[in-house]
Parts: C-alpha cells; sequence; structure tokens
C-alpha cells in the first residue's frame, strides 16, 4: 500500500526523512494485513521494505509502539480523508448520517489492507510492547464521530430524542458486524448491506 509523505513539520522531518518514514509505515501495514500482527516482526518489516538492517527502524521509531502509533495514526488519516472526500458534501445532518454510514461499509471494500490492519491492532491491544493507546483511539475515532454528530443533529431537531452515545455505539457496532461479514463472504454486496443499514439507523434516528 502507497502511503503519502507526510513531512510532520513538528518533527523536523527532511524530505528524504519523511519518505523512509512512509517507507517503513506502507511495510508494516502490508506485512501487519498478510501476516497478521504477532507475526509482524521488524525482520518482517525490514524484508518488505528492501533494506539491509532492522536498525533503521528503531532509528525512525524507537521501538515498537512508536511505530505502532505511526502505522495507526496513518491508517485513520487514510480514513478520513477517505471519508471526508465521500462524505463531506453536505450540512443536512441526516444526509450527513446517511453518507456516513454508507461511506465507512464503502471502506472496508476499498482499503481491506487498512481494515484488517485496525482489526489486528484491536484484537492485539494486549501486547505490552505495542502502542497502548492504540485501542482508546480507534474506539474515539469511529464512536466519537458519530456520537458528535448525532448530538449537533438534535441540537438543531434534524434527529430525534434517544442517548447519542448508545446510538452512536450501536451504529459502530452494525458496521463492525458489516467487516466481519465481508471477511467472511467476500462476494457480500456492501452497497446492499449499507442500504440496509441506513433505512435501519435512519428511521431509528428520525425526529417523531
Amino acid at each position: 500500500m502507497q502511503v503519502e509523505v507526510d513531512l510532520q513539520p513538528e518533527l523536523g522531518l527532511s524530505v528524504t526523512e519523511a519518505a523512509r518514514r512512509a517507507q517503513l509505515v506502507s511495510a508494516t501495514i502490508s506485512a501487519i494485513a498478510g501476516l497478521g500482527y504477532r507475526k509482524t516482526t521488524f525482520a518482517r518489516i525490514k524484508e518488505r521494505a528492501g533494506l539491509s538492517s532492522t536498525r533503521i527502524i528503531g532509528y525512525h521509531f524507537g521501538n515498537k509502539a512508536g511505530l505502532m502509533q505511526a502505522v495507526v495514526t496513518t491508517v485513520l488519516g487514510m480514513k478520513e480523508k477517505f471519508l471526508q472526500e465521500k462524505a463531506g458534501g453536505t450540512t443536512d445532518r441526516a444526509e450527513m448520517l446517511r453518507a456516513h454510514i454508507e461511506t465507512e461499509v464503502a471502506f472496508l471494500r476499498d482499503f481491506p489492507e487498512c481494515v484488517r490492519v485496525l482489526r489486528e491492532v484491536v484484537a492485539n491491544a494486549d501486547d505490552p510492547d505495542g502502542w497502548r493507546m492504540a485501542g482508546p483511539m480507534l474506539r474515539d475515532f469511529q464512536t466519537g464521530q458519530f456520537e458528535r454528530l448525532l448530538r449537533q443533529g438534535q441540537r438543531e431537531g434534524a434527529f430525534g430524542e434517544f442517548a447519542p452515545a448508545v446510538m452512536a455505539r450501536t451504529i459502530t457496532s452494525a458496521i463492525d458486524g458489516a467487516a466481519e461479514a465481508y471477511a467472511a463472504e467476500e462476494s457480500l454486496d456492501l452497497d446492499a448491506y449499507a442500504a440496509e443499514l441506513v433505512t435501519t439507523f435512519v428511521r431509528a434516528t428520525a425526529p417523531r
């Protein structure tokens, strides 16, 4: 997977350093998606990145936790960009909810490596050498976005009365269910699946 170069001025990176970091993050994403979290060692990443030594990984990221932080933030950044490009063209809250659900499901199909990486990271949150904030960050990214949208929509009268936190977790769980179903059956019609979810949650959140 190609990872865009981010110069990260706060880190004082040169173009060359940023490109190397992007290469290593891309190799790590590929390794986790293909081998699983537990089998993704610095040696495997070195092989995928075409390096002669694992020391370059430690030089750029320090340790596994630093590398996992870069991987998670990169994948979430790619997901956020995808969501904005696909669902960022309206200010109507009900339409935003519809577009957000559809886009979350479309992401499963269009970025399968990213989806596998996020699932692997969550499944291995007990790794003592990993990045401990990964789990909370991943939960907040998805559920938090839905909750903020729902709360704002309620203030504007676009949605009915319900507990936004509960509804947001319910929507997130439904999308996770779509991910599990798609992982088990790649021929699954995700567009139809998304349409069903949209119908369900548009009705559930509509004003009474």
